[in-house]
């Protein structure tokens, strides 16, 4: 009985970390095989431990090529969507205006809207408009569909917020740009934070809307794609567990960093 009453008031924690196992398994799995050795071109059979793709992780050719073209779309789509879903979020919130609702529901129609749909779509607009396929019509989708995502991590943010608080920044004669800088951006940074995150590893990990749309355009997950038809090799994992290592950094560092606020704040 001791033991089943142990269980029962720890069910919660010990579901919570099976749940977390169960998630960061592929990336444990990953992280293995970027120390591997194939014999073959495939690399999902474990063969001899070895450090070979990690002191060269260019070695495939193309590979730091899509890399890189992969962090520069994630980058501009991600300073894009972020200008853009954070003027947006604050107009849903502060301002009435007529059709209020019916943005409010497109902006967040991306979201429900299956992948390949809004791939075509987007693919149909750009042959009709005479577009040229390739970073740009990459660029564009990816602020599109990243856009709906920031809205609603800075919109949940922005209700949030209490306005008293700018309405004591007023009385202090603080004007609009001052007030908005030194006491509304602050409060609303870590919406704006957490939406910019979320629009980089969403436009850096997209394969559907990016194939759609990319011409002859070769972006990482799609080398990853094609690589898989003939042969995965080892470097890809080594990005694959980089990836991970700085997302897992960045986290850890912003833990510390609320942490110490928290603290100096007490």
């Amino acid at each position: 009985m001791p033991l089943v009453n142990w269980f029962k008031r720890k069910f919660v924690v010990i579901a919570g970390l099976l749940t977390l196992a169960y998630l960061l398994l592929p990336n444990v799995v990953v992280t293995v095989f970027s120390f591997n050795k194939p014999k073959g071109r495939f690399n999902y059979a474990w063969q001899q431990f070895s450090t070979d793709a990690w002191k060269d992780p260019c070695g495939v050719s193309g590979l730091c090529g899509s890399l890189s073209l992969s962090l520069q779309i994630a980058f501009w789509a991600t300073l894009g969507a972020t200008a853009l879903g954070t003027m947006i979020a604050f107009a849903l919130v502060r301002y009435r205006f007529r059709a209020r609702g019916a943005v409010s529901s497109l902006i967040f129609l991306p979201m429900a809207m299956p992948e390949v749909v809004m791939a075509a779509s987007l693919l149909t607009l750009f042959l009709n408009m005479g577009a040229q396929l390739g970073f740009w019509t990459i660029l564009i989708a990816h602020i599109m569909f990243c856009l709906s995502f920031v809205v609603t991590a800075v919109k949940a943010r922005v209700m949030s917020m209490d306005p008293r608080l700018e309405q004591a920044a007023q009385d202090l004669y603080a004007g609009p740009l001052q007030t908005f800088l030194r006491v509304t951006l602050p409060i609303a940074a870590p919406g704006i934070a957490a939406g910019a995150l979320l629009a980089f590893a969403l436009s850096f990990d997209d394969f559907i809307i990016t194939n759609f749309n990319a011409g002859s355009t070769v972006t990482f997950p799609m080398f990853v794609w094609g690589s898989a038809q003939r042969g995965t090799p080892v470097q890809i994992n080594v990005i694959g567990t980089a990836m991970f290592l700085v997302a897992v950094l960045i986290v850890l560092t912003s833990m510390v960093v609320n942490n110490r606020r928290s603290k100096q704040k007490a």
